[in-house]
């Protein structure tokens, strides 16, 4: 299926010409392989893909032994892979052949080869890796300077639509948005899609066994094999965390649920504290299973500097996962759930899903994830709850943050964000209200449909 990232692998290829190596990063199964095999297919006259998940011995032995003879090296691969490989005819040329590096946290060694690789000059390099910064996989190795990361993420909003055959509608979304301008006609569209979007999620697989069969029993067998995954990877790779990373993993719906949706670790144990678990809440972030949001203390510049990392919302990196995860009782999520979901009449708080799916489009665009929240016991006016703050990307001297309120139904107040707009208006730029209704502009706030938070 179509994804963006190609457009970055192609910029990458031309304008780097073998400079560095490229380290695509990302939770398991969004696709990476994947899009990196399309892409040594593509665009070179050949490839190799060393898929260390499951490569011989034989294979990691040539890591082992020839990393100071790159000839025979290279020649070893070819003769195992069946593949002719084609030497750049110069430096500061497009490479010809492409050596892929799949799942590379499985052989420490060739990563920290990628130096000498990149140094040769021979041929491109794309790494990709899950779970790859975690500590039991960058133990003992030098991280090469050479190596370029890049994050991957589930398929966004109009790789979704892409995927659903329709080109035209995001185009659409975008000078709608871009204008301040009513949807129309076409909101109603837009928000079916954009309900299929929730439900089904951006897991690559999920998405084609949608695409192939409108069987919402199928995509949750195909999310409840990814949640399996995951747990698995917990088990294995949590170093001594496993316990706290799979009590922090089981109980992110429960956490979403409530209304402020802030992680309580009380849930967990009565004397909890973040000091105990944030080498948890890090692990399963590191691994991007989940997406923090941190409060910063206030909505000015420099979100950054002003993050209370002890005040935490976690969100599942998918939200259709998150469906999976959340209404499991019978061992799968039955069509009529979903149907009730499609169609607005499951009686349940939507706002976790609502909620979840804003952090992960945000995210996706390129923003790290902030809320604001001022508990003051003393002043009524200071006491306030905003779900993101994200920043503008050109910084000024003032109204650089945007406030957003995630809204899951049709009553709803705006205490909060007027009460912030009050406080803080020096600090802010444009405020915005995201809920399924059409664009409006009131008092100053623009309201604007869920679909179009990648915009933002």
């Amino acid at each position: 299926m179509r994804r963006k990232i190609y457009q970055t692998l192609l910029e990458w290829k031309k304008e780097r010409k073998g400079e560095v190596a490229l380290l695509i990063e990302g939770a398991r199964r969004i696709g990476k392989s994947h899009i990196v095999e399309e892409f040594g297919r593509e665009e070179y006259d050949s490839y190799i893909l060393v898929d260390f998940s499951k490569v011989s011995p034989q294979v990691m032995e040539f890591f082992n032994i020839y990393l100071d003879d790159l000839d025979t090296l290279f020649q070893n691969l070819e003769l195992y892979y069946r593949r002719k490989l084609v030497p750049r005819p110069s430096r500061g040329e497009e490479a010809r052949s492409l050596i892929i590096f799949d799942e590379v946290q499985f052989c420490p060694r060739a990563r920290s080869a990628i130096k000498h690789l990149v140094l040769d000059n021979r041929y491109d390099y794309i790494e990709t890796g899950s779970l790859i910064s975690i500590k039991k996989n960058v133990k003992d190795i030098m991280i090469p300077s050479e190596e370029h990361p890049i994050q991957m993420y589930p398929m966004d909003f109009e790789e979704f639509l892409w995927a659903m055959g329709d080109e035209v509608m995001m185009p659409y979304i975008q000078s709608q948005f871009e204008k301040k301008k009513p949807m129309g006609a076409f909101h109603r569209r837009a928000m079916d899609y954009f309900r299929q979007y929730m439900i089904v999620g951006g897991m690559p697989q999920a998405v084609k066994k949608y695409v192939e069969t409108r069987d919402f029993e199928k995509v949750d067998e195909v999310k409840r094999d990814i949640l399996a995954l995951y747990r698995n990877d917990i088990k294995k790779y949590a170093d001594n965390q496993e316990t706290k990373v799979s009590a922090i993993f089981e109980e992110i719906p429960s956490q979403l649920q409530k209304h402020e949706k802030k992680f309580r670790l009380s849930a967990l144990q009565d004397d909890a504290r973040m000091r105990d678990y944030s080498q948890a809440f890090f692990w399963l972030s590191d691994a991007r299973v989940v997406n923090c949001c941190f409060n910063s203390t206030e909505p000015s510049i420099g979100l950054k500097l002003n993050e209370d990392r002890t005040t935490v919302k976690c969100y599942l990196n998918d939200t259709g996962l998150l469906i999976s995860h959340a209404f499991d009782e019978r061992g799968i999520v039955s069509e009529d759930l979903y149907r009730k979901l499609m169609f607005d009449k499951l009686e349940v708080n939507q706002g976790m899903l609502v909620e979840n799916i804003v952090a992960q489009m945000l995210k996706a665009a390129g923003h790290n994830l902030f809320f604001f929240s001022n508990n003051s016991r003393t002043s009524v006016e200071d006491r306030m709850e905003i779900d993101f703050l994200i920043a503008k990307p050109t910084t000024t001297s003032r109204h650089n943050i945007s406030p957003i309120e995630v809204k899951s139904g049709s009553r709803y107040t705006l205490t909060s964000l007027t009460k912030c707009i009050a406080k803080y208006a020096k600090d802010l730029s444009t405020p915005y209200v995201l809920h399924d209704k059409d664009v409006k502009i009131e008092d100053g706030i623009v309201f604007i449909p869920l679909y179009m938070t990648p915009l933002l």
